[in-house]
């Protein structure tokens, strides 16, 4: 699998949830899909769609920092800005498998504060 592969399959998985996109994020997760965070400990795709993708439309916006790629991994650093005004720095991993996402783990990061830059 080349890393624009990878690389495209996760840039499409954020635009599509920011843009609050149900059927192209489903058409981009296997049908095996888990999802793991700190509050969610491997839902499958199901799960996720009625858990966290509703939470879609409090974002406002996703900027990829930085996305490294491996074979079939990536690492994504990014900020985020929810309607509130409230920013964020997470990281997320993508397992990818026959050309879908398979597998996504997030880690929380901080709260940005209004006097702290990016």
């Amino acid at each position: 699998m080349t890393n624009n592969i990878v690389s495209d399959l996760v840039r499409n998985c954020f635009s599509a949830f920011l843009s609050k996109d149900r059927q192209t994020l489903e058409s981009l997760l296997s049908d095996d899909f888990t999802f793991n965070s700190p509050r969610d400990d491997h839902i499958n795709k199901t799960i996720y769609f009625e858990t966290c993708f509703p939470h879609s439309d409090r974002f406002r916006e996703h900027t990829i920092e930085q996305l490294f790629v491996q074979g079939n991994e990536a690492f994504v650093r990014y900020h985020a800005e929810l309607d509130d005004g409230t920013r964020f720095r997470n990281v997320e991993y993508f397992r990818i498998e026959e050309n879908k996402i398979r597998e996504i783990d997030v880690y929380f990061g901080s709260i940005i504060t209004k006097n702290q830059t990016i």
